[in-house]
């Protein structure tokens, strides 16, 4: 249990999207530190025991909770919440899955595959994947941001300029988040907590783990912030980089057809030099490998390339 946590937001609390109008389930003073019982993306829909057939059945209605929300004593339009994540408390169970017309290569999978993690929560050792892979663990959290001005109920999936399902797998203890202030007191909430995951989320999902979270919440006068900002204090890719990397690159004029190819090429590779399946090399590629925009100023071609961390087979 977290000492220095002022209020505990329990898993029961949350909701299933963004609105202004969602009642508080904590009233809490700029500088407290909050403790948040976090669900993973599924909703607890995919367990230890999780199948195709679990899978299968999904309540989509159901996806993506977020566990709050905080309401920040003197938050005001204009201003901006300064969350700083202290600490992720992992369950040591997560899933990966293909889920038929989600993701970046949704045309070229077509069919639901799903692999199930057992990880050591405690010290949180790089992650059993097949014969031979183990994939390197830092957690964080997915889906973190405050409510938008415009009335109604806002779906959780795509991010907003208030933050909200953003991946940004370096949200991640020690990070402090800036995110903009749109209605009185903020409506702090955070969700969708991960165990691993690539830049990119190439097919859709990551190591999908149901976690805590402690983040200390504190507000910046006037901040005129326009859209979410973040800092980081340490290295970021420490965890991935001690065994170089493979990379394979798709060049043209079009930045989605470039990353689309760089994955595709990786998925090859992988299946070539580690007989690995598409689908599985397409699961792998999603909780390890970053996609990045190497190059966007010789025009008219552009460079996107697919790192993959060879630690993973090292």
């Amino acid at each position: 249990m977290c000492i220095a946590c002022t209020h505990t937001i329990h898993r029961a609390q949350h909701n299933f999207g963004w609105n202004k109008d969602f009642p508080p389930a904590v009233v809490a003073k700029p500088g407290e530190t909050i403790h948040f019982e976090c669900m993973d993306s599924s909703g607890g829909q995919l367990g230890s025991d999780a199948t195709l057939e679990t899978l299968n059945t999904l309540d989509f209605g159901k996806i993506n909770p977020v566990s709050g929300p905080v309401y920040i004593e003197g938050a005001k339009p204009g201003d901006a919440l300064k969350v700083t994540l202290r600490k992720f408390i992992p369950s040591g169970v997560g899933w990966t899955a293909n889920i038929p017309g989600f993701g970046l290569l949704a045309d070229q999978f077509k069919d639901p595959a799903l692999h199930v993690w057992s990880y050591d929560a405690n010290s949180m050792v790089p992650a059993l994947y097949g014969p031979g892979g183990r994939v390197p663990l830092k957690p964080f959290a997915g889906t973190i941001g405050v409510a938008p001005a415009e009335p109604g109920t806002h779906s959780v999936v795509p991010p907003r300029r208030v933050g909200g399902n953003m991946d940004i797998r370096d949200l991640t203890a020690g990070v402090t988040l800036y995110l903009p202030v749109e209605v009185d007191g903020a409506l702090f909430s955070i969700g969708d907590t991960h165990a691993a995951q690539g830049d990119g989320e190439v097919c859709g999902t990551a190591i999908e783990s149901q976690m805590n979270v402690e983040a200390t919440i504190e507000l910046v006068k006037d901040a005129k912030l326009q859209t979410p900002r973040f800092t980081t204090t340490e290295p970021v890719t420490r965890h991935l980089d001690g065994a170089g990397y493979e990379v394979t690159t798709g060049i043209g004029p079009d930045l989605m057809t470039g990353a689309r190819e760089s994955v595709m090429r990786m998925i090859d590779l992988l299946g070539a030099e580690h007989g690995m399946s598409a689908v599985d090399a397409y699961l792998l590629c999603s909780v390890c490998g970053d996609l990045r925009i190497s190059e966007i100023v010789d025009q008219p071609n552009w460079v996107v390339s697919f790192y993959f961390p060879r630690i993973v087979f090292a």
